[in-house]
């Protein structure tokens, strides 16, 4: 259902579950064994997260399995599915979602605890519609969309189902990139051997200050800030940087 694959410093956590990607507990718990894997590998500096269908990067949760479980056991799958996709935001290394399938619901929610969504131009849709189960997106809709595009349009897509084009998607920030369907593996790569091939402690470093720091205070987001920055002073790669820069050469940074 979920695979996980390396490729050079690239990590690839690749959704296949037929037809739709519909997720149930079996997905999420293998959805989590492959973020695991994927932050404990020290070769793996960035990790795109894609599907295998054609049509659907996820379509949420499966609907069925629901309707079948009793709400305690739903319940059970949404606290796991929550501490999943809280772990993506936990681990140094930037998670990008490779988008070029429907991905509604849970499955946008999988994109929205990535760092950043890549999409392809094409046919298909992007949203929140729990509502028109009657439900609210519990997967970390409601928290991570506002925050990603503010809370007034957020809430008007989450309240009226509405689904979204790529493109609509992209012009909000949903999408932060957006690329023919033929060119979006191919950029998507280039720019994750990019960041990979950089200061990927510091990027850690940043990722963690952004994400720790949206949740704090002003002034104790700027301590954790601080905190931060001293240890890149004190890191190999902050003086190599500084070091290059001064001498007019490109930086060789090592991660640590």
């Amino acid at each position: 259902m979920v695979e996980f694959q390396k490729e050079g410093a690239i990590g690839y956590i690749l959704l296949n579950r037929p037809p739709a990607n519909s997720y149930d507990r079996a997905f999420v718990e293998a959805l989590g064994e492959a973020v695991g894997r994927a932050a404990a590998d020290p070769e793996v500096k960035v990790v795109v997260v894609r599907s295998a269908l054609e049509r659907f990067f996820s379509g949420g949760a499966d609907v069925k399995a629901f309707s079948e479980n009793p709400p305690d056991a739903n319940m059970a799958m949404v606290r796991r599915a929550h501490e999943v996709l809280n772990g993506i935001a936990a681990v140094p290394k930037i998670f990008i979602a490779e988008i070029a399938g429907h991905a509604l619901g849970g499955g946008l929610e999988i994109a929205l605890a990535c760092d950043l969504r890549f999409g392809a131009q094409g046919e298909y849709r992007l949203g929140l519609p729990e509502v028109t189960l009657g439900l609210l997106p519990g997967t970390g809709g409601t928290q991570r969309l506002p925050r990603l595009i503010g809370a007034g349009k957020a809430l008007e897509l989450m309240v009226t189902g509405q689904t979204l084009t790529p493109e609509e998607a992209f012009r909000l920030g949903i999408l932060n990139r957006l690329y023919p369907r033929e060119k979006l593996a191919e950029e998507t790569r280039a720019f994750a051997e990019a960041l990979a091939r950089g200061a990927t402690l510091a990027i850690g470093h940043i990722k963690r200050a952004v994400h720790q720091g949206l949740s704090l205070p002003l002034e104790e987001g700027l301590r954790l800030e601080r905190e931060l920055v001293d240890e890149l002073f004190h890191s190999e790669d902050g003086q190599e940087g500084v070091w290059a820069f001064l001498e007019k050469r490109p930086p060789s940074f090592r991660g640590r």
